[in-house]
């Protein structure tokens, strides 16, 4: 009889385990559907967008055709709003990964007056809102001749950036174990090496993981851009805003642009998402 009952169980789990593998592939599917419809709408001729859905052109593949990328690749504010997008959203995210790295080993391991309370600052300016700081930096940044200027969108990412970055690092950085690190200072290791060596390597995972969570807030952010850009040279979410338009939706701008501007951070995301998974799991160990 306990054998019926184990093969019974054994059964029931594999059922239960097998319909949760269909519901979660059915939801990331459904996930997914804004997405290819997105690329399908890129692929079709305004004339071929207005006859219906895009769906219809699941059936019918002739009607796909890729003239639309062809005119954006050849519109000059597109592809020049991409390269001013890499030039803001790069360099805004190595400053926050450097200085967060730096500051957060300093909270971790050096002592110096005043540590605890200049992280508290640093906690509470978490909870600080992008929009309460755009009309002072506004005015700080006209006074100084950043504003509209590619600096200027840079330092105010990297300044929003830091304080989440310090938390997220220190936090991990502190759970390195104390007989680690006096070891290599027994071995003549200085605080730079020590950094060097044994502290971003062992904290590579939390690096990468806030690497990718800031890359993507910097490339997909519009706010800060409309306020602090260029009008002239403007990033790719203001560059698509900025192509629609009076009286029609320009989706055979818009559709191709918006999913060229998403394959970048795809990219940057699936290029490091065995860090990213890591770096998730070792604080949720943690």
């Amino acid at each position: 009889m306990s054998t019926v009952h184990g093969a019974t169980g054994r059964l029931a789990a594999r059922v239960a385990g097998g319909a949760l593998r269909v519901f979660l592939v059915l939801a990331g599917l459904f996930w997914l559907l804004p997405t290819l419809g997105l690329l399908i709408s890129s692929f079709l001729s305004p004339a071929e967008l207005n006859r219906g859905g895009w769906w219809k052109a699941l059936t019918a593949p002739s009607r796909l055709t890729a003239g639309n990328y062809e005119r954006l690749l050849e519109n000059d504010t597109i592809t020049g709003s991409l390269l001013n997008t890499v030039a803001i959203a790069v360099p805004a995210t190595l400053l926050v990964l450097t200085l967060g790295a730096l500051a957060g080993y300093a909270f971790a391991w050096l002592e110096f007056p005043g540590r605890d309370w200049l992280f508290l600052i640093v906690v509470g300016l978490l909870v600080v809102p992008v929009q309460v700081a755009l009309i002072p930096v506004s005015e700080l940044f006209g006074s100084i001749g950043l504003f509209e200027t590619t600096a200027g969108v840079v330092l105010f990412h990297t300044a929003f950036g830091l304080p989440f970055a310090v938390f997220l690092l220190r936090n991990f950085f502190a759970e390195i174990p104390r007989e680690l690190l006096e070891a290599a200072r027994l071995d003549g290791a200085g605080e730079l090496r020590l950094f060097t060596r044994v502290v971003l390597p062992l904290g590579g995972p939390a690096i990468a993981s806030l690497g990718i969570f800031q890359f993507l807030w910097v490339w997909n952010d519009m706010l800060v851009a409309l306020v602090f850009a260029d009008s002239a040279h403007p990033p790719i979410t203001v560059a698509l805003q900025q192509q629609v338009r009076q009286f029609g939706n320009n989706i055979d701008v818009l559709a191709p642009g918006a999913f060229l501007s998403m394959v970048v951070p795809l990219a940057v995301f699936f290029a490091f998402q065995r860090q990213f998974v890591t770096g998730v799991m070792a604080g949720a160990v943690k």
